[in-house]
């Protein structure tokens, strides 16, 4: 299978691996960030997946390239699919989700704040009544604080944001603007090819004269959460989670068989992960509406990488 796990070339400069994702900084001010194959959970990297870099990448292109009108982004160019060229940033420290529906499982998620009682949440007060996966009335925004450490990210109020010093009032005024924004157009579209965009992760940075810019990947499966809109009705009604791009196989079949964070992880099955990837293919295809052309050319990935980003070499 070819696939690529690993991205290090000595010949660029400033180094940093990150779970996914490879990233060298560039004397000039450009960043160049890899998204390799490998598949992260469990604060572990489990295995690669076969087209997952190719697949973020390139769906991040299209939803980047669909709302460059909204919001200033970070892309400078795509000089390999896997690859980006963009703007070194300062990575504003306030994590950003916008949700349009009573839905999640992660402890800051509004439904599990919501089914533990709580209505007043995130500067915000939810009614009494609702029920899973139920549309809110209007899209929200649920920040958190961004810990960088590894400590636990914990709900924020934009009062709080601000008293703070996380952000200035005038930033939170205009990364709130742009997230609703980004959002409206992600469910906009989406609802053109049959999708419901659930919610979303946006991270967004500073460039050196203080303009906001949205980093790091838009609307991908990774980053969001997406319904199939025909599986809605029926399954809201009769109180199930509506059907979605399930792509956590592995996930689920490691922590069927051991402690993901104390054992060795056990050899994961060619099958589950050829699995995985369809799973990855089918959402691109889904989500932007066109057919997915995995790039199989150079000796392997990791050669093709290599030679696309020679002009990058000193």
């Amino acid at each position: 299978m070819r696939i690529l796990s690993e991205a290090h070339f000595p010949e660029l400069p400033n180094y940093y691996r990150g779970k996914v994702r490879e990233n060298y900084d560039l004397p000039d001010g450009r960043r160049i960030i890899i998204s390799t194959d490998r598949l992260s959970a469990f604060d572990r990297i489990l295995t690669c997946i076969p087209y997952k870099g190719q697949v973020l990448t390139q769906t991040a292109r299209y939803w980047f390239e669909a709302t460059k009108d909204i919001c200033p982004n970070h892309v400078l160019d795509y000089p390999d699919p896997n690859v980006v060229i963009g703007k070194r940033l300062d990575i504003l420290p306030v994590e950003i989700v916008v949700r349009g529906y009573l839905a999640g499982t992660t402890g800051t998620s509004i439904l599990t704040l919501y089914k533990k009682g709580e209505r007043e949440m995130y500067g915000m007060r939810l009614p009494d009544g609702m029920r899973d996966n139920q549309i809110l009335p209007e899209p929200v925004i649920t920040p958190t604080s961004k810990e960088f450490d590894g400590g636990h990210d914990e709900p924020l109020t934009p009062t709080e944001i601000v008293t703070r010093g996380l952000l200035t009032n005038e930033q939170w005024q205009t990364l709130s603007t742009y997230a609703l924004a980004l959002f409206a157009r992600g469910q906009e579209m989406a609802a053109k090819n049959g999708l419901i965009l659930v919610d979303t992760k946006y991270e967004f940075g500073t460039d050196g004269d203080g303009n906001i810019i949205l980093a790091d990947e838009i609307h991908t499966p990774d980053s969001s959460r997406y319904w199939l809109a025909e599986s809605y009705p029926a399954s809201f009604a009769a109180g199930k989670r509506p059907e979605s791009f399930d792509k956590d196989f592995v996930r689920a079949w490691v922590a069927e068989r051991c402690d993901p964070y104390k054992d060795e992880i056990p050899e994961i099955p060619a099958e589950l992960i050829e699995q995985t990837s369809a799973v990855y293919i089918k959402a691109y295809e889904a989500i932007t509406g066109e057919r997915f052309v995995p790039d199989d050319s150079g000796e392997t990935p990791l050669a093709r990488v290599r030679n696309n980003l020679a002009r990058y070499f000193p």
